[in-house]
C-alpha cells in the first residue's frame, strides 16, 4: 500500500452500483478454500455479503467512488494475499470517539474475528444494511458499528460535520471525530461494562490514546496517520 493521504471532506457521494469482479470470478476456487482455511481456524466468521469501492474522486470537498457488492471469501483472499488487484479499494467509515479530556478511545478486536488482535476505531467493511436505494450510507454505518460494538447511540454523541479520508491505495478509511461529554476513564468504563454485557463482543479491551507517542504497533497504518495528524494541529 502506499502511504496514507489524508483527504479532508463535507460530503460522501458512494454509488451502489452492480459490478462482477474479475478477480472474485477467476479465482474462485482458491478463494474457497482460503476461506474453509480461515473458517477452520476461526469459526466465527461467515461469508456474508459487503461492499467494496472502485474509481475514487476527491475533488472540491467530496469524495466520490462507486461501490459494489461482493462475498466476504473474495475481500478476505484479496486482502491477505496483499491486493492483488489494485484498481478496487475497501472504503469504511470509522467513529474517532474524543473524550471532553482529549483521549481517542479505540477496540483491541477478538481473536475470533479476521482481525484479531488489531486495534481501530468502531468501523467495519460495509454490507447491505448499510445500502440506502443506490447509495452507501457511510454514516449510518458507523452509527450501526458503534452501536454493535460500544453501546453508544447518536444521543451519546457530537459528529463533527467533516470526515478525514485517509487514503492508501488499498484502502480509504472515512473518520468522523464523535465528541463524547465524559472522560477517557469514564468513556472506557461504559464500553467496557457494555463489552461484558455481551456473549462475544467483537472487542475484547478499550486503548486510551492521548498524545501520538501512545499509538500501539497493532493499529493499522491509516489509523495511525490519522492519529499522529490531529495531535500535530
Amino acid at each position: 500500500m502506499m502511504s496514507p493521504v489524508i483527504h479532508r471532506v463535507t460530503t460522501l457521494d458512494l454509488r451502489v452500483r452492480p459490478w462482477s469482479w474479475p478477480f472474485a470470478t477467476e479465482r474462485r476456487a482458491e478463494i474457497d478454500v482460503h476461506f474453509a482455511a480461515e473458517q477452520r481456524k476461526r469459526p466465527g466468521i461467515w461469508n456474508g455479503r459487503v461492499l467494496l469501492g472502485r474509481n475514487p474522486d476527491f475533488a472540491g470537498g467530496r469524495f466520490s467512488a462507486d461501490c459494489f457488492e461482493t462475498d466476504f471469501a473474495s475481500f478476505l483472499a484479496w486482502r491477505d494475499w496483499g491486493f492483488p488487484d489494485n484498481n478496487v479499494f475497501n472504503g469504511f467509515g470509522m467513529g474517532a470517539l474524543l473524550s471532553s479530556d482529549g483521549a481517542f478511545a479505540l477496540g483491541e478486536m477478538g481473536q475470533h474475528t479476521s482481525n484479531a488482535g488489531r486495534i481501530y476505531f468502531p468501523s467495519g467493511t460495509p454490507d447491505l444494511d448499510d445500502v440506502r436505494g443506490e447509495t452507501l450510507d457511510i454514516a449510518g454505518s458507523v452509527a450501526r458499528e458503534l452501536e454493535e460494538e460500544t453501546g453508544l447511540t447518536p444521543s451519546d454523541y457530537r459528529a463533527e460535520p467533516y470526515w478525514d479520508c485517509v487514503f492508501t491505495g488499498a484502502a480509504v478509511a472515512a473518520m468522523q471525530i464523535l465528541h463524547v461529554d465524559m472522560t477517557g476513564e469514564a468513556l472506557r468504563a461504559r464500553i467496557e461494562a457494555n463489552l461484558a454485557r455481551q456473549q462475544q463482543p467483537e472487542l475484547t479491551k478499550i486503548h486510551l490514546v492521548r498524545h501520538a507517542g501512545e499509538l500501539n504497533a497493532a493499529m493499522p497504518r491509516f489509523v495511525t496517520a490519522y492519529i499522529e495528524q490531529q495531535f500535530s494541529v
